[in-house]
């Protein structure tokens, strides 16, 4: 299995690496974190380790760290418009086994 994004994440991925002027890719890893566990964290990746896993989706690349990839394995990030002011990545993890109340962090 992989991480994928969908052609809507992959679109913004690609427009923010553009503005910043330098980037790998969407880099996205886990943090222990809230009451369930484990929380995302997501930033850009400026370069690929040695223990990454690197996935591509319509261009971009998507980099994990290697210690989260169990976690990880098998999700979809799209990029989703909730209004005409929120918008964000939203994660399809199959792995989740519970995520807390408020969607901050889950268990796997």
């Amino acid at each position: 299995m992989a991480v994928q994004l969908t052609e809507a994440a992959a679109k913004h991925v690609a427009r923010e690496i553009a503005k910043r002027g330098k980037g790998e890719g969407l880099r996205i890893s886990t943090k222990k974190s809230g009451c369930t566990g484990f929380a995302y964290v997501v930033d850009y990746a400026d370069e690929i380790g040695h223990e990454d896993q690197v996935y591509e989706s319509f261009g971009v690349k998507v980099v994990i760290d290697g210690k989260a990839v169990e976690q990880l394995d098998g999700m979809e990030i799209d990029f989703v418009k909730t209004n005409l002011l929120n918008e964000g990545f939203e994660f399809r993890n199959p792995n989740v086994k519970e995520m807390c109340g408020c969607g901050e962090s889950f268990s796997v």
